[in-house]
């Protein structure tokens, strides 16, 4: 029984995989249309990341129905509220997936060669998605979005998580908080067994359907960092005191 219930879970992995590459060669056929009959720049942005929202949405209801896993989120309303600086830290592949289906009119940093790919680049450009080649632009561009109304999300370590290692964090969400005058809103996220790690392929499944939690914390308040003149210290402080936040409230959940 364990066996094929394993076999089912590899297979049902892969066909939701499969989903998800689909639905992004799909996706652009309706959203780039769309976008353009939308002539208001903010209303285009809006509907594009309201479109991508759902279809993640759709895409995680779809692993759940299917057995591959579950789900716990608390304190998603605090998520809803407009203008969020949020950061979480990066245990696999999908927390991207949820944050994104979940946190309302969501902008994230992607990758600058995304919006050079014929496929990703039209509904990424239309939905104003910030474009991680300039990390100065980087933080112009966060502020600018949480002006528009937008929630940010930044994964402070830059990629997902090594297990058993220490949390490695960049400067990058320090660095808007400081330039925005933005509180942070810090998100745990836990995935139990831990699957589609770095070095876990989607193929190697765990022996059970995995558990994902999304806990949402106190805020990190910016102003005692605002203090000092010296914009590398703020941000390293800060980038200190993120980096305890995550590791200590980890540790609660382990």
């Amino acid at each position: 029984m364990k066996t094929l219930n394993r076999l089912w879970r590899i297979l049902a992995t892969g066909f939701s995989f499969a989903v998800f590459g689909l639905g992004g060669l799909l996706l652009p056929l309706v959203i780039v249309p769309g976008s353009l009959i939308l002539r208001d720049e903010r209303r285009r942005e809006r509907w594009v990341k309201q479109m991508i929202g759902r279809c993640f949405w759709l895409f995680i209801r779809l692993m759940n129905s299917l057995g591959i896993l579950t789900y716990d989120i608390r304190g998603l309303e605090r998520l809803r509220e407009p203008g969020r600086l949020i950061i979480a830290n990066h245990p696999t592949l999908i927390d991207v997936v949820f944050l994104m289906a979940l946190v309302p009119n969501a902008d994230c940093v992607i990758k600058s060669a995304l919006l050079r790919n014929p496929f990703t680049r039209g509904p990424l450009k239309a939905g104003r998605y910030i474009a991680n080649d300039d990390p100065l632009a980087v933080v112009e561009a966060a502020r600018d979005s949480m002006e528009r109304g937008n929630s940010v999300i930044i994964f402070p370590e830059g990629t997902r998580s090594t297990p058993g290692e220490k949390m490695a964090l960049q400067r990058g969400a320090a660095n808007v908080a400081i330039r925005a005058g933005k509180r942070l809103t810090p998100v745990i996220v836990t995935c139990s067994p831990p699957t589609l790690t770095k070095q876990t392929p989607w193929y190697r499944v765990p022996d059970r359907r995995f558990h994902m939690t999304f806990r949402v914390g106190d805020d990190i308040e910016v102003a005692p960092y605002l203090q000092d003149q010296r914009p590398a210290l703020m941000s390293r402080r800060l980038t200190d005191t993120i980096r305890e936040y995550l590791t200590t409230e980890l540790a609660r959940y382990e």
